[in-house]
């Protein structure tokens, strides 16, 4: 039997082959976005009690309503946002799916999406499965901007769709109020949606606000805005997040999520519902992951790398221009190989792998972990 690939040119990614690397070397992990430390025991405690008090049959379709209200409460309370738990907020098993859902609502074959790079890598094949053409624009480097002029030019009649992703993967980088100006220019009157990547909305440093497309009603109503639980309570792998969007938008959302996952896990829901209550509890994230962002740049002046900043999310990227001219893949994987650290190359999260000799870092570990990884990067 032969398989004509929808995705012939999608290998295994980066993330998975960099961590498959730092297992076989016993390597610490600053590749892969995921926390080493523990995450809140009166969350877990609450999935047990879930779980025993019997919550663990299928919730609703669109998910676990006392779940919903609770989102719906944090949207107004954070952004002023008017939202309707029944019929504008959807449950999902993930960020990524909400992303996958929302392009597989929204796109035909022939249509296209304006993406960013550097770029979370799922975005790409999401656009590619549904027959649509990915137009990719380079964000301005070294500091990962938007270059809206080129935003602009990259408009045509078959333009669908504009992925935007804030705190933004891989760089760390935000979008500010500047941004959503020319974003609302270039969408007004005309039938553009907006797929907002906001699983980093709690982790955002400096005291800057976040500017979530909730804020503005203008806005959310051509957005489909994605979220994530596992990125704000340190639970990855629970694969738990959802979609915000206007009623009719949620409509067809909700046909590709009802023949898919069609529900998710019911006790993490019911949980979450409690423990959305506890405003603290997300409200402390930005100064926790702040610090751990600080102590990583601090330790990092022992190396050669040359660290940018990062404004939010689990990531930071540096240069190595001061140790080697190798291509970031071939050098990341020697760091793996021979210093015991695995990072990503930022040149994976570019279609054309361009390459700047930038590495991404996950700082997102306990202290001790980040010690032990710059201890083996200062001797390169």
């Amino acid at each position: 039997m032969i398989i004509q690939s929808k995705l012939p040119q999608v290998g295994t990614t980066i993330f998975t082959v960099m961590s498959r690397l730092a297992t076989e070397h016993n390597a610490i992990n600053l590749g892969q976005g995921f926390p080493d430390y523990p995450m809140s025991e009166e969350l877990i405690a609450l999935v047990n009690e879930a779980m025993k008090n019997n919550f663990n049959q299928y919730p609703p379709m669109p998910g676990w309503i006392p779940l919903r209200e609770a989102i719906a409460e944090k949207a107004s309370f954070l952004y002023g946002a008017n939202i309707a738990p029944d019929t504008e907020i959807t449950i999902t098993p993930g960020g990524t799916y909400a992303i996958y859902s929302a392009l597989t609502a929204i796109l035909h074959p022939g249509d296209e999406v304006i993406v960013f790079e550097p770029g979370y890598d799922s975005y790409i094949p999401n656009v590619e499965i549904n027959g649509a053409k990915a137009i990719t624009i380079d964000l301005l480097y070294p500091g990962y901007g938007i270059d809206w002029p080129a935003v602009q030019h990259a408009i045509t009649p078959k333009t669908k769709a504009i992925i935007i992703n804030s705190p933004h993967n891989p760089t760390g980088s935000v979008i500010g109020e500047k941004d959503i100006e020319e974003l609302r220019k270039i969408v007004a009157g005309k039938n553009i949606f907006i797929i907002s990547d906001e699983v980093y909305e709690h982790l955002i440093f400096d005291d800057i606000p976040h500017q979530s497309i909730l804020r503005y009603p203008d806005l959310l109503q051509q957005s489909f805005v994605c979220f994530s639980f596992g990125k704000t309570y340190n639970c990855t792998g629970w694969k738990l997040g959802y979609c915000v969007a206007p009623e009719a938008l949620a409509k067809e959302f909700r046909k590709v999520h009802q023949f898919n996952c069609f529900s998710c896990f019911t006790p993490t829901q019911v949980a979450l519902a409690k423990y959305l209550q506890n405003k603290e509890a997300y409200l402390s994230l930005s100064s926790f992951m702040q610090q751990k962002r600080d102590y990583f740049k601090q330790l990092m002046q022992q190396t050669k790398f040359t660290m940018s900043n990062s404004y939010g999310s689990y990531f930071i990227c540096g240069t190595y221009e001061h140790i080697t001219d190798e291509a970031d893949t071939d050098f990341a994987i020697r760091l793996t190989k021979e210093a015991g650290v695995a990072t990503i190359p930022v040149s994976v999260f570019y279609r054309s792998g361009k390459d700047d000799k930038v590495l991404r870092f996950c700082f997102s570990k306990k202290e001790e972990t980040l010690e032990r990884a710059v201890e083996k990067l200062s001797r390169i």
